[in-house]
């Protein structure tokens, strides 16, 4: 069983709209979509938004459902220059940019687990980066022309960065500004993955998250970010989860 989570329904409707055997799950004010896509049993939900809400989510899925790893998918927002709208970023080590008990203890470092970041799982890490690059050959079967300028998608690159999670919605530069300063090595910024990325290291189950790039965390982040994962993401974590699930075939 592989548990996947996205924030918003959007971002995986198209994966639900391809699940088979269905079975729907409401607990704790979230719907559970269990059933089997291209042929692995899977669980889909959305956690909506926030670290707090993304991080119920993930114990419920684990106690509930003993998933064997955790993907999250969906969108975010680059604060680095290289990293372009429609790129995909599988993140490596996941960091709580508000996380902060100083003097306790060192910024960013989580109470009683002496560390800053969760590290993805390295093995599932790499092979969703190929799953990813085989994505993007593909790329015109599943994003047309339209879309493509619409969203300003030039060339889709694939990139393995560190992800900061935080409760805030990143939309000026001067917050951008600060999360540079203090995390420079972060490609991009959502609103879950860290949260989720903790719960796994403490239940020992592995994870990964691919995350799309829906706009530059900028003024227009907000109108951006709404409309491209309404319209893309979904599309992104079907051809990059059914590229993932060959690879990982029995």
């Amino acid at each position: 069983m592989i548990g996947i989570i996205s924030a918003m329904q959007e971002e995986i409707q198209t994966l639900l709209d391809h699940l088979a055997n269905k079975e729907i799950i409401h607990k704790g004010k979230r719907t559970y979509f269990q059933g089997n896509l291209f042929h692995r049993e899977v669980v889909l939900v959305f956690s909506r938004w926030g670290k707090v809400a993304s991080a119920t989510t993930a114990t419920q899925l684990i106690n509930d459902f003993n998933p064997s790893e955790i993907i999250f998918t969906g969108v975010a927002g680059s604060i680095q220059d290289h990293i372009n709208i429609g790129d995909i970023v599988i993140g490596k080590n996941l960091f709580q940019y508000d996380m902060d008990a100083s003097p306790l203890i060192a910024p960013f470092e989580i109470p009683l687990l002496g560390r800053a970041f969760f590290e993805s799982h390295l093995i599932n890490r790499n092979l969703l980066e190929k799953s990813a690059l085989n994505f993007i050959e593909k790329f015109d079967n599943y994003i047309s022309l339209t879309e493509k300028d619409k969203f300003n998608i030039g060339d889709p690159e694939v990139h393995i960065e560190d992800i900061a999670s935080g409760d805030q919605f990143i939309s000026e530069s001067g917050q951008i500004q600060t999360i540079k300063m203090n995390l420079p090595q972060v490609g991009c910024v959502e609103m879950e993955g860290a949260a989720v990325a903790q719960v796994c290291f403490e239940y020992e189950i592995p994870f990964s998250i691919v995350r799309t790039i829906s706009d530059k965390a900028n003024d227009n982040a907000h109108v951006e970010f709404q409309v491209f994962a309404n319209e893309i993401a979904s599309k992104y974590a079907l051809g990059i989860l059914k590229n993932y699930f060959e690879l990982i075939k029995d």
